[in-house]
C-alpha cells in the first residue's frame, strides 16, 4: 500500500511539473509576442521625456536646405533665410552677405552657430522664439544612393539647416499661425531682392563615390542681358502673337490644372544662323522676369544626371538646350553610329576595354524626351523648354512633336518690317531715299538681321545714316551679284545635306 502511495505522489508531481513546464512555454511565448523589453523600453523613454521636459520645457523645429536628400532645394528654407535677413542684420554679431537686386544692397543671413530672436504673435504680446542656423558635414560612406546619389557635385558641401526654438505652451500659435505668417512674409522678401539668374550645369568629379563618376551641377552668375521685345527685330505681327502667347502661359496656372497638364510649354526656334534666337530667349526671360537654366547636353553624364538637373531647377524658369542637333546623337547620325557598332561586331571579336573613366555623355533619346514630358517634367511648375536648331528637319520628330515642341517659331532672315525696326532702332531714323532699294534687295536675297544690324552700326564719328545705309545696299548687291553669279553667299538659304554632313562630320571629329 505504502509502494502504491510512492508511485502515485510521484507521477502527481511528474504531472504538476510537466504542467508547469508547458504553462511557461506557452506565457513565454507571449511574453515574446508582447515585446516585453520594447514595451519597458517605451514606458522608460517615455518617463525620461517627461523628466527631459521639466529640464528644457522647449520644443523645436527644423527646416532643412534640401528635401528629399538632395533632390530638390526647400522653399521653406529659402523662405525663412529671406525672412530672418532684417533680423540677422540687426541683431546678429557674425553675418553671410550675397548680392542683391539693388547693385549697391546686400542680402545678410547667419552664420553657422548664429541665433537670433523673434516675436510669434501679431500684436507683440510676449511670446519670444528663437532661430538658430547650424550646418553638418556630409556623410562618409560614400554609397551609391542617398546623398551621393543624388548630391553630383555639391555632394561635398555641408548640409545646412534653421531650427526654431519655443515654449510647449505656444506650440499652437507657433505652428498655425506663427509659420504660416514666416513663410508669407518670407516670400514677400524674395520678390524685392530677387536677382534674376543665368545657370550653366559643370561637370565634376564626386571622389566621394568608388568609381569617380563624373556628376553635373548648376553654377550661375546674375543675368542682366539688355534685350528686350522692345528692341528685337522681328514682324510686328509676329512679335504680338508670341507676346500675347507667353502672356496666356504666364497667367495659365488655373487652365493647366483643369486640363490636367503640367505647367510647361516647349518652345522650338529654329532658322539659319543670326537670326536672333538667343536674343529671343532673352527677351523672353525679360519680358517674364524668369531665370534661365542653360543645359550644355554634352557634358552632362547620364540620363540620371539630366534627370537630377531639372529636378534642381526652380518654378518661374527657362530651360535652354541650344544647338539641339549639334549635342547628342539626335539627328540622322544616330541610325550611323548603330550601324557602324554592327559592322565592327562582323569584323572579329571585340577590342579589349579602355582602362580610362568613362567621361562621355549617356543621354539617349529616350532619357531627354521623359525630360521633356514625362512623369518627372511635372515636378514644380511655370517652366518654358526652349530648343534651338539651325537645321530643323534632321531633328527625330519624336523630339519636336506638338505636346512636347508646342509652339515652333521661325527665325527667319531679315524682312523689310525688320529692317525698318533696326534703321529705327540704330540710325533714329522712320524713312529715307535709300529705303524703296533696301526693300527690292532683301526680297531678293537673303540677309540675316544680325548682319543688317552690323552694317547699320556707325563705325567712326564721321558715319551717318546716310553712309551706313549707303553700306547696307552695297552689302545686299554684292549678295545679289554672288548669288547670280552661283556662289553662295552669305544668305543663300539652307545648305544642302551634303554640306551639313561634311559640317557635322569636322564638328564630331573636333569633340574628339
Amino acid at each position: 500500500m505504502e509502494a502504491t502511495s510512492s508511485v502515485w505522489n510521484g507521477l502527481n508531481s511528474g504531472v504538476v511539473l510537466s504542467l508547469i513546464a508547458v504553462l511557461w512555454t506557452v506565457v513565454w511565448q507571449n511574453l515574446q509576442r508582447l515585446q516585453l523589453q520594447t514595451l519597458v523600453g517605451r514606458h522608460m523613454s517615455r518617463h525620461a521625456r517627461r523628466l527631459a521636459a521639466l529640464v528644457d520645457p522647449y520644443l523645436s523645429v527644423t527646416i532643412a536646405e534640401h528635401e528629399g536628400g538632395r533632390m530638390k532645394r526647400s522653399e521653406a528654407f529659402e523662405e525663412v533665410k529671406a525672412y530672418l535677413s532684417a533680423s540677422c542684420a540687426r541683431d546678429v554679431r557674425h553675418l553671410r552677405a550675397e548680392g542683391a537686386k539693388d547693385a549697391d544692397k546686400l542680402v545678410l543671413s547667419m552664420v553657422d552657430g548664429e541665433e537670433v530672436a523673434d516675436v510669434a504673435s501679431e500684436d507683440g504680446g510676449g511670446v519670444t522664439v528663437w532661430w538658430w542656423a547650424y550646418s553638418t558635414p556630409p556623410p562618409r560612406d560614400g554609397g551609391g544612393g542617398g546623398y551621393y546619389g543624388w548630391g553630383g557635385g555639391r555632394a561635398q558641401e555641408n548640409r545646412r539647416y534653421y531650427r526654431l526654438f519655443f515654449l510647449e505652451r505656444h506650440r499652437d500659435l507657433v505652428i498655425n499661425t506663427y509659420l504660416p505668417r514666416v513663410r508669407r512674409r518670407g516670400r514677400a522678401v524674395m520678390v524685392q531682392n530677387r536677382q534674376r539668374k543665368l545657370f550653366t550645369n559643370i561637370s565634376t568629379h564626386s571622389w566621394s563615390d568608388a568609381d569617380g563618376l563624373v556628376r553635373s551641377a548648376w553654377s550661375h552668375v546674375v543675368f542682366e542681358h539688355p534685350k528686350t521685345f522692345d528692341t528685337l527685330a522681328m514682324d510686328p505681327a509676329k512679335k504680338k502673337e508670341i507676346l500675347d502667347d507667353l502672356t496666356m502661359f504666364k497667367n495659365g496656372k488655373e487652365y493647366y490644372a483643369r486640363v490636367g497638364k503640367a505647367w510647361k510649354r516647349g518652345y522650338l526656334l529654329y532658322g539659319p544662323p543670326g537670326t536672333g534666337k538667343s536674343a529671343m530667349i532673352a527677351a523672353m526671360a525679360n519680358y517674364l522676369d524668369y531665370d534661365i537654366y542653360d543645359i550644355e547636353l554634352t557634358s552632362v553624364h547620364s540620363n540620371t544626371d539630366l534627370r537630377k538637373l531639372f529636378i534642381e531647377t526652380t518654378s518661374k524658369s527657362i530651360i535652354v538646350i541650344e544647338d539641339i542637333d549639334c549635342s547628342l546623337d539626335l539627328t540622322g547620325a544616330r541610325k550611323k553610329k548603330e550601324a557602324a557598332a554592327d559592322d565592327d561586331k562582323k569584323d572579329g571579336p571585340p577590342k579589349p576595354p579602355d582602362m580610362k573613366k568613362d567621361t562621355s555623355s549617356k543621354v539617349t533619346l529616350s532619357g531627354l524626351l521623359n525630360f521633356i514630358d514625362g512623369l518627372w517634367s511635372a515636378c514644380g511648375g511655370e517652366r518654358l523648354i526652349v530648343f534651338t536648331t539651325n537645321h530643323v528637319k534632321k531633328l527625330d520628330p519624336a523630339l519636336i512633336r506638338r505636346g512636347r515642341m508646342d509652339k515652333h517659331i521661325e527665325m527667319s532672315y531679315c524682312c523689310f518690317e525688320a529692317f525698318k525696326f533696326l534703321a529705327k532702332t540704330y540710325l533714329e531714323v522712320d524713312s529715307h531715299g535709300l529705303f524703296p532699294a533696301v526693300k527690292k534687295l532683301l526680297s531678293e536675297v537673303d540677309m540675316t538681321p544680325a548682319d543688317v544690324a552690323e552694317n547699320l552700326t556707325p563705325k567712326s564719328l564721321e558715319d551717318n545714316a546716310d553712309s551706313c545705309l549707303a553700306a547696307l545696299v552695297k552689302e545686299l548687291e554684292k549678295l545679289k551679284e554672288d548669288k547670280a553669279n552661283g556662289r553662295n553667299g552669305q544668305g543663300g538659304g539652307d545648305d544642302d545635306d551634303d554640306d551639313d554632313e561634311e559640317d557635322n562630320a569636322q564638328a564630331a571629329e573636333k569633340d574628339k
